[in-house]
Formats: structure tokens, sequence, C-alpha cells
């Protein structure tokens, strides 16, 4: 039986920490699916504009090999993609593992057998140190 992976991000200012979460989620899983977090979401949850713009996002990730299927991802609905895509896993970064709001999905997904799978957070690189250091040099 094919198991389906699925993750999601901003994705913005690509960079190695993005790539490792991405192949370390398809050697988990036969076919990955990512969503990538629209303009008008990130906006009203992060108060950030992205900086590289929504389609490009898209564009950069589904050039990936290891990719099989991109999506956009309007809201933070977990319970709503799943029931759009049918997914096994969903990969996230450890940063979040422990938190009321992650363990409230964890309950949620174990109940329709969906395992969260935690990869370790790039620390030496993210995308909020690369737009800080954009910040400074302006």
């Amino acid at each position: 039986m094919k198991k389906i992976g699925y993750t999601t991000g901003v994705y913005d200012m690509f960079h190695v920490g993005h790539l490792n979460l991405l192949r370390r989620a398809k050697l988990e899983c036969d076919y990955l699916i990512v969503g990538i977090t629209t303009d008008e979401l990130c906006i009203s949850h992060k108060k950030k504009i992205p900086i590289i713009p929504f389609n490009e996002r898209m564009d950069i990730v589904e050039a990936i090999s290891f990719v099989d299927e991109v999506v956009p991802q309007s809201n933070y609905n977990k319970i709503e993609a799943w029931e759009t895509y049918r997914f096994d896993k969903m990969f996230v970064g450890d940063d979040w593992k422990g938190t009321e709001k992650w363990k409230k999905i964890e309950s949620n997904f174990h109940e329709l057998g969906v395992e969260i799978v935690y990869f370790p957070y790039t620390t030496q690189t993210s995308s909020s140190k690369l737009r800080e250091a954009l910040d400074k040099s302006q």
C-alpha cells in the first residue's frame, strides 16, 4: 500500500533546512505532498509579507525531484487538509513538538491513523535569520 506524506511551510527564502526536511520526508513515504502557505495566510497569521511571492515559492518546491505534488495552503486546518489529501504521515519540525497546538493535532490524527513525524529544526540556517540579515543590510 502506497504511503502518502504531507508537510507544509511558507518556504520563503528557500534554504538547506527546507531541503533537508523535504528530503527526509520523502524517505518516509512513497508520495510526498507539500503545502505552500499562501501570501494571504502568511500576512494574516505572521504579519509578514513573504519576500518570495507565492507562485515563485510553488515553482521552487515543484522543481525538487523528491516532491511529488505541490498544493496551496490557504488555511491551517490540518484535518481539512487530511480530508482532501488522505495522507498517512505528516511531517513537521521538532520546534513544534510538545506544544499544546501539536499535542491536540497529534491526538486528532492518532484517531485517524495518521502518524506525526518530527524532524530536527535546522538551527544554523532559518528564514528568520536570513530575513534579519537582509533587514540589517538595508
